[in-house]
């Protein structure tokens, strides 16, 4: 028995020996994708910080475009209101555009907001990622029944 013995070690470090650069190739292949893997998740991180930005200016856009007292007013309240929200920490916009819809502008109506940033994912160099993305928020405020118009 102590015969067999013998050959499996002899057998298994002669496999091991064989496959000493393997762990050399397996490195060179992977690194790459764990890279690109990792970008990608810093790419949706910054994805999803923008997304809330762009919701939260478009919530206090539209809660202060609710509040003025004509739809003139409430288009300057909201181009006003969006902006500082957006800006601050985390990633930049590179442009910033609010649309608001006085249509409805009466007691009892409605005003709604769109604010629109596009936010640049080429410094990632994710293959496949485009180099900016359009971040999209909207929100509907309702109008005070009881205000008085303006």
């Amino acid at each position: 028995m102590a015969g067999s013995d013998g050959v499996r070690a002899a057998a298994f470090r002669g496999r091991r020996a064989g496959q000493g650069g393997s762990v050399t190739v397996e490195i060179v292949v992977l690194a790459p994708v764990v890279v690109v893997f990792i970008l990608f998740v810093v790419a949706l991180g910054r994805y999803e910080t923008v997304r809330g930005q762009v919701v939260g200016a478009a919530r206090v856009a539209a809660e202060q475009a609710s509040q003025a007292p004509t739809p003139v007013a409430a288009v300057a309240a909201a181009s006003a209101a969006a902006p500082p929200m957006v800006a601050g920490d985390g990633p930049a916009c590179r442009s910033l555009r609010v649309t608001t819809q006085t249509a409805a502008f009466a007691p009892g109506g409605t005003v709604t907001v769109d604010v629109r940033c596009t936010v640049t994912m080429a410094d990632l160099l994710v293959p496949g990622l485009p180099g900016s993305i359009a971040v999209d928020g909207h929100v509907v405020a309702q109008i005070d029944h009881y205000r008085a118009e303006g």
